[in-house]
């Protein structure tokens, strides 16, 4: 204040959007406007329509737990210490992704379910550990595959549809839950469908201050400052 020091407000989930556009290598691609930005975090889950820098329109979202929370809760189950979401993936990768079938929600538009997904694993646990107490020892990394696998399926299903129903080929992963390995790799064959695909890397995806920088960045070239009265809003939309 007595320095007249421009204030910015950053809205995080932005932050996560426009981490895309942190240049830190050569001749570096960037997503191309308007884009769609598949935004996949412990308490985000959500298909954004990005028209401009700060012009962005959501498209589809959660309506109960978001991706990363439905890996962390499962992995609880799984007995996984925490943070359970990164080593259920690296559980994942050593296991079957066919061997256990997980149904997927219905749910309307381009929104996303992921509630019914954990009270089905839940179940599905009891039921195998009454009938062999080390089921859970003896298949984890298959149970964590097959899990892992469904998530992964149901984000990418919607995602599929709102490629299809806007017609945009530019199209962005981002959020904390973009760092893992499966998902990436499911993410990168769009580009057999003629879709340009963005993933941030790994040190881009989780919360972190580029992203906040750049956005703060934009914002400063568009002069768009607030006041020192500006307060923290845990429930500020996109």
């Amino acid at each position: 204040m007595a320095l007249e020091v421009p204030l910015i407000e950053v809205n995080h989930m932005q932050g996560h959007i426009l981490a895309h556009f942190i240049k830190d290598r050569a001749n570096q691609e960037v997503p191309k406007f308007p884009f769609l930005c598949l935004i996949v975090s412990g308490g985000h889950t959500q298909i954004v329509k990005v028209d401009d820098y700060f012009k962005m329109e959501v498209l589809g979202e959660t309506i109960d737990d978001a991706a990363g929370e439905a890996f962390d809760k499962i992995a609880k189950m799984l007995e996984i210490p925490y943070p359970g979401g990164p080593l259920l993936d690296k559980l994942a990768q050593k296991g079957d992704v066919t061997k256990f079938q997980f149904t997927h929600p219905k749910v309307p538009d381009l929104n996303y379910s992921f509630s019914g997904l954990k009270t089905s694993v839940l179940y599905f646990l009891k039921k195998e550990i009454k009938q062999n107490p080390n089921f859970i020892k003896e298949n984890l990394n298959d149970i964590c595959a097959s899990v892992q696998h469904t998530i992964v399926e149901i984000l990418l299903i919607e995602l599929k549809k709102a490629i299809q129903q806007t017609g945009i080929k530019q199209i962005a992963l981002a959020g904390g839950v973009s760092a893992n390995s499966e998902l990436r790799t499911s993410f990168n064959k769009l580009t057999t469908t003629g879709c340009s695909v963005f993933i941030p890397k790994i040190e881009y995806c989780t919360d972190n201050a580029a992203m906040i920088a750049i956005a703060g960045y934009h914002k400063f070239l568009q002069e768009d400052f607030t006041t020192p009265s500006a307060v923290p809003n845990a429930r500020l939309k996109i």
